[in-house]
């Protein structure tokens, strides 16, 4: 009996190396690192805009009728003083190159100067030669339809170039002259003051410039801007003068500004990676 058992435990072990050899293991799976959520730049989307600038300002020139319209004539001088510009609006980034915006800007009150000489009945006092000084200012409001495109992303920058139409509210204060005779300076008319005018003008404009990725839904704005507004009525009629009307206004203008992306920062999705089943053994 005592043999037999022994020979029965013998037998066991001779077959264990049979039995491992025909048991397959599979080759244990690398586990996936786990992605965080990812945050890109969104390519389309509605955005809000705030700009403020300053306008070098130019005024093509003036023309008035003198001596109870009797005749049209040019102001021998004219310069409008420079001003600052603020504005705001609401755009939309079509893609990654194109977008489109409505801002309504503000010029603010801008100076003017202005000149003319004469002599008779129509410069009042001057008989021989006189000179009128005149002064006035005018404020101004635009709103356009703008369109861009954006050239290409390098690093932070997007450069852009664009173009706008729209129309521009100008509005003329009260044109002040005094007359005075040129070969006695105290001989001077009083102040003569003309109504200011005021109406909406066709406008375009011409931009350049360059965005900053300040976040991925803020964006810096630094640009120029050339706008031209059609000539107008300026001011009207009084005392053997007027009414008068500019030929054109247009401005240079530095522009500085934010854009806000409302969906600038979306957020993809976590994936997690899919399970694999534990695989059981597979004998040969």
């Amino acid at each position: 009996m005592k043999k037999s058992l022994i020979g029965i435990f013998a037998a066991l072990l001779a077959s264990s190396p049979a039995l491992s050899a025909d048991l397959y293991q599979p080759e244990p799976v690398p586990m996936q690192p786990i992605e965080e959520p990812v945050q890109v730049a969104s390519t389309s989307g509605w955005y809000l805009r705030g700009d403020a600038g300053y306008s070098f300002n130019r005024l093509r020139g003036a023309r008035f009728f003198q001596g109870s319209n009797g005749y049209e004539r040019d102001f021998d001088h004219v310069k409008l003083r420079n001003a600052f510009t603020v504005g705001a609006g609401v755009g939309y980034q079509v893609n990654s190159y194109l977008r489109t915006d409505l801002p309504f800007d503000y010029l603010s009150r801008s100076k003017f100067e202005g000149s003319t000489s004469g002599g008779g009945a129509d410069f009042g006092a001057c008989f021989d030669r006189c000179t009128s000084r005149d002064y006035a200012s005018l404020t101004a409001y635009s709103l356009l339809a703008n369109a861009y495109v954006d050239i290409g992303t390098y690093g932070s920058v997007t450069p852009y170039v664009g173009a706008g139409i729209g129309g521009t509210y100008v509005k003329w204060s009260n044109l002040n002259n005094t007359s005075c005779a040129d070969g006695d300076p105290t001989n001077c008319d009083d102040s003569v003051s003309h109504d200011g005018k005021g109406g909406w003008r066709f406008t375009y404009a011409l931009m350049a410039g360059a965005s900053i990725d300040v976040t991925c839904n803020l964006k810096a704005d630094v640009g120029y801007r050339y706008r031209h507004i059609n000539g107008g009525n300026m001011f009207g009629y009084a005392e053997s003068g007027g009414p008068g009307y500019d030929k054109s206004i247009s401005s240079h203008e530095g522009r500085v500004g934010m854009r806000y992306i409302f969906n600038g920062c979306d957020q993809q999705a976590y994936v997690p990676p899919a399970e694999i089943p534990m695989q059981p053994p597979v004998y040969k």
